[in-house]
């Protein structure tokens, strides 16, 4: 009896045709991890990666794996959540700004109070001095007026995560350079991660550096969190670095102070001081760069912006009938002499707008704008550079400093406080 008989068709019914996986069989099937990972990572922001963490138990157990973390946030800068002022605390981005669900998150996670350190000296209250990658770095200020002193207590600490580590005094040995020298003007300061590479080997590594400007002498002295110990860098003269800098006499260099691509640019103080004085971060070399020749505003009026392609750009704010107009000198090759005028933005009506300092592509403008009961009130807004798209943050002062991090359930601790 052959297979295609009567008889052995009745006996054998047909196969059924092969079974197709409907949308409920594919939504069963598991997605491995690795590929969760591959998807999450290029998220475009970390809000939109808290999200995606909080749609199931898999997901977040992707997300919240350490090494995902410190994939996404090598590869994302942390958002700007609001402002922290010297005296007046945070002010948290709010709507509509994109940020303000996490700036909100960490307002209520963080402590900036600076409760969680120690009492300072009686004689001596700590002031925020910068911001910088979710660190605060705290001075502590003598509460009567005291000339002479020069280095005073330092701490840099994480409010999020309520870590700090006391910063030692600067030896005596290299404080003995200065002693009996009154500076003109000094500064302390955080460096950048990413501004040295083996800054970003360890999340919680970070350098301070503090420089004084001693009649004609700069002096720099450098703190890395990884020796726990202070280093000198070569002092210099004003010769050393330019026959055409400003003299001793005139007016300090020591002003707006802003950093771009691994380097701090010290504006100069006013349209007769074209020159600038450059950091470089990671050769730790001081340096003079020109500005373009056709600038001559006020020194408030300039800034500095990260143009693209690793190369620093040059804001100036010139004032016209219909606004403000904002003038982007781009560099070519990195060379002080090289600048070339990239664009024009023109004035929007009604503008008002105050131009302060850069972060990064973006600049940070301050706006006077009346509130609900006739008053002036100011607004700290952004301008995209590449969008040319303003967006307010929320209502502060202009001395408050910018505040970025990554949302809580994303963050990790920025300082380590183990063996103090």
């Amino acid at each position: 009896m052959g297979r295609n008989s009567p008889e052995h068709r009745r006996r054998c019914p047909p196969r059924p045709p092969p079974r197709r996986h409907g949308p409920q069989d594919m939504a069963s099937l598991p997605i491995p991890d690795e590929l969760l990972a591959e998807i999450f990572v290029r998220l475009p922001t970390p809000t939109d990666l808290v999200r995606a963490s909080a749609a199931c138990v898999s997901f977040r157990r992707v997300v919240a794996d350490r090494s995902f973390l410190r994939q996404f946030r090598k590869l994302h800068a942390p958002p700007l959540l609001g402002f922290l002022g010297p005296h007046t605390g945070f002010d948290p981005a709010e709507r509509p700004h994109p940020s303000a669900s996490a700036a909100t998150a960490v307002a209520l996670a963080a402590d900036f109070s600076f409760s969680f350190l120690p009492a300072p000296d009686p004689a001596h209250r700590r002031v925020v001095w910068d911001v910088r990658d979710g660190r605060v770095l705290l001075r502590g200020m003598p509460l009567e007026n005291s000339h002479g002193v020069v280095f005073t207590e330092t701490v840099v600490c994480d409010p999020l995560h309520r870590r700090y580590l006391m910063l030692p005094s600067i030896p005596d040995d290299l404080a003995a350079s200065v002693e009996g020298l009154r500076p003109r003007s000094c500064e302390i300061f955080l460096v950048p991660e990413g501004g040295d590479e083996s800054t970003t080997a360890e999340e919680t590594s970070f350098r301070v550096i503090w420089v004084g400007h001693y009649e004609d002498k700069l002096i720099t002295y450098v703190f890395s969190s990884s020796t726990r110990h202070w280093q000198a860098i070569r002092s210099l003269t004003w010769t050393d670095l330019s026959a055409g800098l400003l003299s001793s006499t005139e007016t300090t260099l020591f002003c707006r102070r802003q950093y771009v691509y691994g380097c701090f640019y010290w504006l100069p103080n006013s349209k007769h001081g074209i020159k600038m004085l450059v950091l470089n971060t990671r050769k730790m070399e001081f340096s003079i760069a020109e500005p373009p020749a056709e600038p001559k505003v006020c020194y408030r009026h300039i800034t500095m912006v990260e143009a693209g392609e690793g190369r620093p750009g040059l804001v100036v704010l010139t004032y016209g009938p219909r606004g403000h107009i904002y003038t982007i000198w781009r560099n070519n090759n990195g060379s002080s002499s090289q600048w070339q005028k990239d664009k024009v933005i023109p004035p929007s009506p009604g503008s008002g707008y105050v131009l302060r300092h850069s972060m990064g592509t973006h600049l940070l403008l301050n706006h006077w704008g009346l509130s609900f009961d006739e008053e002036l009130c100011p607004d700290l807004c952004t301008l995209d550079m590449k969008t040319l798209q303003i967006e307010r943050v929320c209502a502060s002062t202009a001395q408050s400093f910018a505040y970025s991090n990554y949302p809580p359930s994303l963050s990790s601790p920025t300082v380590s406080n183990d063996g103090y």
